[in-house]
């Protein structure tokens, strides 16, 4: 009865990776470890647990467009992709630093499962992420002017930690567009890290953007503070997961 009234008060105070820890140890015979080294456990189950519900949250709120992990990248297909790099933004030195990361390449390079592992990682250490693709934020942008909430939208824009902008230069962009991209940037430059990825080298993105006094403004704020990845290779990562035999993927 004491036992049951413990775990009430420890479910209430919630408390909860203690509580089913202290469960677990009741159905195990504990008799050689110390009150200290079973108290010791009940805390690190704690600890564990608000851990990785915070991470849960994290990643929920990303809405990352991939399940991807920076461990589960593929060195074997040739693409230019460099593993020291890769291990050195594992650090997530870069977000602390407020730097951003440039990943272009061709269709199917694996730009969008690079930057989803980024911010998975980021979500990992701690650091709240967001996945947008650039179509959809001139439009989630559009819509907030519309309904009257654009300082809200723009505001949670700005503090997140890394924020994804994926597809970048698929299509031409509206004058309003561009402002918008201009202003986005310039909230996050040196408080905030920036992903984008694109299909066209940044050498193009001048001419993408259209106004040369906006494109200037942009690309000094993103390109001399980040980390360019650029993918190669003619075969498509998704094809070639595709075409996998049963023993390749089992390795």
């Amino acid at each position: 009865m004491l036992t049951e009234q413990t775990l009430d008060k420890l479910y209430a105070l919630k408390l909860t990776g203690m509580a089913e820890a202290l469960k677990a140890q009741m159905q195990i015979d504990t008799g050689g470890l110390a009150f200290e080294e079973r108290f010791g456990l009940l805390v690190e189950a704690q600890q564990l647990y608000q851990e990785n519900k915070r991470l849960k949250r994290l990643l929920e709120n990303a809405k990352l467009k991939l399940s991807a992990s920076l461990e589960d990248i593929d060195y074997r297909t040739p693409r230019g992709l460099d593993k020291s790099v890769i291990l050195s933004l594992g650090s997530c030195e870069w977000i602390r630093r407020h730097r951003n990361v440039i990943i272009t390449g061709p269709t199917g390079s694996g730009k969008t499962y690079l930057a989803c592992a980024l911010a998975q990682k980021a979500c990992r250490e701690g650091y709240g992420a967001f996945y947008l693709r650039c179509p959809k934020l001139y439009y989630t942008l559009a819509i907030a002017k519309a309904d009257g909430s654009y300082g809200r939208t723009s505001s949670k824009l700005a503090k997140v930690p890394v924020l994804i902008l994926d597809d970048f230069g698929l299509a031409s962009i509206t004058d309003s567009e561009r402002r918008d991209l201009l202003e986005v940037i310039d909230d996050r430059h040196e408080t905030a890290s920036t992903i984008i990825t694109s299909q066209l080298p940044v050498e193009h993105w001048h001419e993408t953007i259209g106004d040369p006094t906006i494109a200037d403004a942009i690309l000094d704020r993103v390109v001399h503070n980040a980390h360019s990845i650029r993918l190669t290779g003619k075969d498509s990562m998704r094809k070639r997961k595709t075409s996998f035999t049963p023993e390749e993927k089992s390795e």
